[in-house]
Protein backbone atom coordinates (compact mmCIF):
# COMPACT_ATOMS: atom_id res chain seq x y z
CA UNK A 1 0.00 0.00 0.00
CA UNK A 2 1.51 3.16 -0.99
CA UNK A 3 1.77 6.23 -3.13
CA UNK A 4 3.84 5.05 -5.09
CA UNK A 5 2.93 4.66 -6.67
CA UNK A 6 1.58 -2.19 -2.07
CA UNK A 7 -11.36 -12.33 8.30
CA UNK A 8 -12.44 -14.63 7.60
CA UNK A 9 -14.66 -16.87 9.64
CA UNK A 10 -16.12 -14.97 12.76
CA UNK A 11 -12.61 -16.60 14.57
CA UNK A 12 -10.70 -14.28 12.54
CA UNK A 13 -8.08 -15.38 9.94
CA UNK A 14 -4.71 -17.03 10.95
CA UNK A 15 -1.38 -15.23 11.52
CA UNK A 16 1.85 -16.65 10.44
CA UNK A 17 3.31 -19.38 13.28
CA UNK A 18 -0.35 -20.88 13.57
CA UNK A 19 -1.73 -23.70 11.93
CA UNK A 20 -3.49 -22.31 8.70
CA UNK A 21 -7.44 -22.59 8.37
CA UNK A 22 -7.35 -23.33 4.88
CA UNK A 23 -10.69 -24.74 3.07
CA UNK A 24 -8.87 -25.81 -0.18
CA UNK A 25 -5.50 -27.56 -0.68
CA UNK A 26 -3.25 -25.23 -2.13
CA UNK A 27 0.61 -25.15 -2.83
CA UNK A 28 2.60 -22.70 -1.07
CA UNK A 29 6.79 -21.92 -1.63
CA UNK A 30 9.58 -23.74 0.07
CA UNK A 31 10.35 -21.32 3.18
CA UNK A 32 14.07 -21.82 1.39
CA UNK A 33 13.03 -21.31 -1.98
CA UNK A 34 16.22 -19.64 -3.91
CA UNK A 35 16.19 -17.08 -6.96
CA UNK A 36 17.70 -17.76 -10.06
CA UNK A 37 19.91 -15.04 -10.72
CA UNK A 38 18.91 -13.03 -14.41
CA UNK A 39 21.35 -11.46 -16.25
CA UNK A 40 20.81 -7.70 -15.88
CA UNK A 41 18.85 -7.76 -12.81
CA UNK A 42 20.15 -5.39 -10.56
CA UNK A 43 21.19 -7.21 -7.22
CA UNK A 44 18.65 -5.35 -4.91
CA UNK A 45 15.90 -6.90 -7.01
CA UNK A 46 17.21 -9.78 -6.70
CA UNK A 47 17.42 -9.42 -2.89
CA UNK A 48 13.80 -8.19 -2.89
CA UNK A 49 12.49 -11.31 -4.85
CA UNK A 50 14.68 -13.68 -2.37
CA UNK A 51 13.55 -12.14 0.33
CA UNK A 52 9.62 -12.27 -1.41
CA UNK A 53 9.84 -15.86 -1.78
CA UNK A 54 10.74 -17.11 1.50
CA UNK A 55 8.57 -14.79 3.39
CA UNK A 56 6.08 -16.28 5.40
CA UNK A 57 3.55 -13.98 5.78
CA UNK A 58 3.77 -13.61 2.06
CA UNK A 59 3.21 -17.08 1.47
CA UNK A 60 0.48 -17.01 3.98
CA UNK A 61 -1.46 -14.21 1.92
CA UNK A 62 -1.53 -16.55 -0.83
CA UNK A 63 -3.43 -19.50 1.03
CA UNK A 64 -5.73 -17.58 2.92
CA UNK A 65 -6.52 -15.05 -0.30
CA UNK A 66 -5.52 -11.55 0.49
CA UNK A 67 -4.02 -9.52 -2.04
CA UNK A 68 -0.54 -8.64 0.12
CA UNK A 69 1.05 -9.61 3.04
CA UNK A 70 0.34 -6.02 4.87
CA UNK A 71 -3.59 -7.51 5.33
CA UNK A 72 -1.35 -9.02 8.29
CA UNK A 73 -0.81 -5.43 9.52
CA UNK A 74 -3.90 -4.68 10.34
CA UNK A 75 -4.72 -8.09 11.13
CA UNK A 76 -2.62 -7.77 13.96
CA UNK A 77 -3.67 -4.25 15.07
CA UNK A 78 -7.22 -5.53 15.31
CA UNK A 79 -6.10 -9.01 17.58
CA UNK A 80 -4.45 -6.10 19.61
CA UNK A 81 -7.16 -3.20 20.09
CA UNK A 82 -10.12 -4.42 18.61
CA UNK A 83 -11.19 -1.87 17.04
CA UNK A 84 -12.83 -3.11 13.25
CA UNK A 85 -16.74 -3.75 13.71
CA UNK A 86 -19.46 -4.88 11.25
CA UNK A 87 -21.46 -2.24 10.02
CA UNK A 88 -18.38 0.19 10.61
CA UNK A 89 -17.85 3.55 7.57
CA UNK A 90 -14.27 2.58 6.85
CA UNK A 91 -11.85 4.95 4.73
CA UNK A 92 -8.30 3.48 4.02
CA UNK A 93 -6.20 6.11 2.75
CA UNK A 94 -3.11 4.55 0.30
CA UNK A 95 -5.22 1.00 0.07
CA UNK A 96 -3.68 -0.63 -3.20
CA UNK A 97 -3.72 -3.66 -3.97
CA UNK A 98 -6.60 -3.53 -1.04
CA UNK A 99 -5.20 -5.79 1.64
CA UNK A 100 -6.55 -2.91 4.54
CA UNK A 101 -9.94 -3.33 2.41
CA UNK A 102 -10.19 -6.81 1.91
CA UNK A 103 -9.78 -6.98 5.71
CA UNK A 104 -12.10 -4.16 7.03
CA UNK A 105 -14.81 -5.65 4.32
CA UNK A 106 -15.24 -9.00 5.37
CA UNK A 107 -15.67 -7.95 8.73
CA UNK A 108 -18.60 -6.35 7.26
CA UNK A 109 -17.59 -2.70 7.36
CA UNK A 110 -18.40 -0.43 4.23
CA UNK A 111 -14.59 1.24 2.76
CA UNK A 112 -14.10 4.05 0.88
CA UNK A 113 -10.30 3.79 -0.72
CA UNK A 114 -8.09 5.86 -2.53
CA UNK A 115 -4.72 5.34 -3.90
CA UNK A 116 -2.88 6.69 -7.15
CA UNK A 117 -2.43 3.36 -8.20
CA UNK A 118 -4.83 1.03 -9.36
CA UNK A 119 -7.00 -1.61 -7.89
CA UNK A 120 -9.40 -4.27 -8.18
CA UNK A 121 -12.75 -4.42 -7.50
CA UNK A 122 -13.66 -5.94 -4.24
CA UNK A 123 -17.20 -6.13 -2.58
CA UNK A 124 -18.26 -3.34 0.03
CA UNK A 125 -15.58 -1.64 -1.33
CA UNK A 126 -15.95 2.24 -3.46
CA UNK A 127 -12.54 2.48 -4.57
CA UNK A 128 -11.38 5.93 -6.38
CA UNK A 129 -7.91 5.86 -8.33
CA UNK A 130 -6.15 9.44 -7.29
CA UNK A 131 -3.42 11.05 -5.49
CA UNK A 132 -4.36 11.53 -2.08
CA UNK A 133 -2.30 14.64 -2.10
CA UNK A 134 -4.24 16.28 -5.02
CA UNK A 135 -6.02 18.88 -3.87
CA UNK A 136 -8.89 17.85 -4.46
CA UNK A 137 -9.14 14.03 -3.53
CA UNK A 138 -10.35 15.63 0.19
CA UNK A 139 -13.29 16.76 -1.45
CA UNK A 140 -13.71 13.36 -4.07
CA UNK A 141 -13.66 11.47 -0.74
CA UNK A 142 -16.28 13.66 1.14
CA UNK A 143 -18.81 12.88 -1.94
CA UNK A 144 -18.30 8.91 -1.75
CA UNK A 145 -18.82 9.15 2.04
CA UNK A 146 -21.95 10.62 0.90
CA UNK A 147 -22.45 12.82 4.36
CA UNK A 148 -21.44 10.20 6.51
CA UNK A 149 -18.79 9.67 9.21
CA UNK A 150 -16.33 7.51 9.29
CA UNK A 151 -15.42 5.02 12.13
CA UNK A 152 -12.28 4.96 11.39
CA UNK A 153 -9.74 6.84 8.98
CA UNK A 154 -6.81 4.45 8.18
CA UNK A 155 -3.45 5.03 6.25
CA UNK A 156 -0.98 2.83 4.97
CA UNK A 157 0.66 5.79 2.84
CA UNK A 158 3.86 5.43 2.04
CA UNK A 159 6.08 7.71 -0.60
CA UNK A 160 8.72 6.23 -3.22
CA UNK A 161 12.14 6.37 -0.66
CA UNK A 162 14.89 7.94 -2.10
CA UNK A 163 17.79 6.44 0.25
CA UNK A 164 17.86 9.06 2.61
CA UNK A 165 17.19 8.36 5.75
CA UNK A 166 16.06 11.91 6.81
CA UNK A 167 14.49 12.75 3.34
CA UNK A 168 12.38 9.73 3.51
CA UNK A 169 11.35 9.89 7.27
CA UNK A 170 10.12 13.99 6.56
CA UNK A 171 8.30 12.75 3.52
CA UNK A 172 6.49 10.32 5.52
CA UNK A 173 5.60 11.96 8.05
CA UNK A 174 3.90 14.55 5.67
CA UNK A 175 1.69 12.08 4.16
CA UNK A 176 0.98 11.04 8.17
CA UNK A 177 0.64 14.65 8.85
CA UNK A 178 -2.11 14.88 5.60
CA UNK A 179 -3.87 12.27 6.83
CA UNK A 180 -4.59 13.02 10.00
CA UNK A 181 -6.27 16.44 9.25
CA UNK A 182 -7.99 14.57 6.58
CA UNK A 183 -9.31 12.42 9.46
CA UNK A 184 -10.11 15.37 11.82
CA UNK A 185 -13.03 16.38 8.89
CA UNK A 186 -14.62 12.82 9.08
CA UNK A 187 -14.28 11.20 11.90
CA UNK A 188 -17.28 10.55 14.38
CA UNK A 189 -17.17 10.99 18.31
CA UNK A 190 -15.42 8.17 19.11
CA UNK A 191 -13.48 7.14 16.17
CA UNK A 192 -10.16 5.39 15.07
CA UNK A 193 -7.57 6.96 13.13
CA UNK A 194 -4.28 5.15 12.17
CA UNK A 195 -1.69 5.68 10.51
CA UNK A 196 2.23 4.84 9.17
CA UNK A 197 4.93 6.90 10.53
CA UNK A 198 8.89 6.40 10.60
CA UNK A 199 10.85 5.62 14.08
CA UNK A 200 12.60 9.51 13.92
CA UNK A 201 11.99 13.22 16.18
CA UNK A 202 9.54 14.42 13.81
CA UNK A 203 6.69 12.07 15.01
CA UNK A 204 6.69 13.41 18.03
CA UNK A 205 5.45 16.36 17.16
CA UNK A 206 2.45 14.20 15.58
CA UNK A 207 2.09 12.61 18.43
CA UNK A 208 1.36 15.99 20.36
CA UNK A 209 -1.22 16.95 17.80
CA UNK A 210 -3.25 13.00 18.14
CA UNK A 211 -3.51 13.32 21.56
CA UNK A 212 -5.02 16.73 21.95
CA UNK A 213 -8.09 14.84 19.72
CA UNK A 214 -7.89 11.38 20.93
CA UNK A 215 -8.85 9.69 24.05
CA UNK A 216 -5.59 7.48 23.64
CA UNK A 217 -2.87 7.27 21.42
CA UNK A 218 -0.66 4.38 20.99
CA UNK A 219 2.55 3.23 18.88
CA UNK A 220 2.39 -0.37 17.67
CA UNK A 221 4.83 -2.10 15.46
CA UNK A 222 2.88 -5.27 14.74
CA UNK A 223 4.89 -8.51 13.91
CA UNK A 224 3.91 -8.51 10.38
CA UNK A 225 6.22 -5.51 9.93
CA UNK A 226 9.58 -6.43 9.18
CA UNK A 227 12.24 -5.88 11.52
CA UNK A 228 14.64 -4.17 9.57
CA UNK A 229 12.07 -1.87 8.53
CA UNK A 230 11.25 1.84 10.44
CA UNK A 231 8.01 1.50 10.56
CA UNK A 232 5.40 1.50 12.65
CA UNK A 233 1.64 2.88 12.83
CA UNK A 234 0.45 5.04 15.17
CA UNK A 235 -3.37 4.56 16.46
CA UNK A 236 -5.46 7.41 17.83
CA UNK A 237 -8.69 6.06 20.05
CA UNK A 238 -11.48 7.64 20.50
CA UNK A 239 -12.09 10.76 18.49
CA UNK A 240 -13.04 14.12 20.68
CA UNK A 241 -13.09 17.80 19.31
Amino acid sequence: MSDKKPPSDKNGPNTPGKKPRVKHKRTARDPSQSVKTSKGRKTSSTQWLKRQLNDPYVREAELQGYRSRAAFKLIEMNDKLDFLRKGQVIVDLGAAPGGWSQVAAKLGAKVVAIDILEMDELADVEFTQMDFTDNDASDKLLEMLGGRKADVVMSDIAPNTIGHKQTDHLRIMALADMSYDFAKDVLKEGGIFITKVRQGGTQDDLLKELRKNFETVKHIKPPASRKDSAEMYVVGIGFKK
